[in-house]
């Protein structure tokens, strides 16, 4: 389990200050519950503003209703961070998919190779489009959206597959970036389990909500 004592990510002064909001509040009631936290709360929660609009974006590209489902939008979003190296967003998500799939085993056969995994042939088509994306985006044509479409898919499903990964691009660096630490397996799983029921959405921040009232 990691150290309680130790930071959560490598901005100390970010850390030390969450500005008032849904992550600051959450923050403290895992604090006061003596409970692990995602350490990505510690730079939402030092400019909500940023993370309330962050966070519906991601609500939106993950869980907006589509003929994709959100089990295969969290599949991308784990099997993207997975590309990229950071295994904070691919636990974090890998725990997101298992819950929605019903099946852990199935998520973690295709971060461990995609080919080899009992995934849908259509639904491997669009992981290896959006590993082209994440890894080669320079090279993406036509071609490679014509193959998804002969595999099955409408532009809608593209469109959101392209926005999870181009999201969880941004995410993986983000985080990286910021050094956000690992949590237990436990607190990956039942943080996990949480996402999955209501998605991305926190309340707005208070000032936000003063803004919304004079309007």
């Amino acid at each position: 389990m990691p150290d309680a004592n130790e930071g959560k990510v490598f901005l100390a002064e970010v850390e030390a200050n969450p500005q008032p909001g849904p992550y600051a509040d959450a923050i403290a009631a895992a604090k006061r519950a003596g409970t692990e936290y995602w350490g990505i709360w510690n730079i939402l929660a030092f400019r909500p503003q940023v993370a309330y609009h962050l966070c519906e974006l991601s609500h939106e590209l993950m869980f907006e209703q589509a003929a994709i489902s959100s089990a295969l939008r969290e599949l991308i979003a784990a099997y993207t961070s997975s590309l990229n190296g950071c295994e904070f967003c691919m636990n974090a998500h890998a725990s997101v998919a298992s819950h929605l799939y019903g099946d852990r085993d199935l998520v973690w056969s295709v971060l461990r190779d995609l080919e080899s995994s009992a995934l849908a042939e259509k639904d491997k088509a669009l992981l290896r489009f959006t590993g082209k994306l994440t890894l080669d985006s320079g090279s993406i044509a036509q071609a490679d959206i014509d193959i998804l479409k002969v595999a099955g898919w409408d532009e809608t499903s593209i469109f959101y597959a392209i926005g999870a990964c181009a999201l969880f691009n941004f995410y993986n660096r983000f985080v990286s970036g910021n050094g956000v630490k690992l949590v237990s397996e436990e607190a990956f799983r039942n943080l996990g389990e949480r996402m999955a029921r209501v998605g991305y959405r926190r309340e707005q921040p208070p000032n936000l909500a003063k803004e919304a009232n004079r309007g």
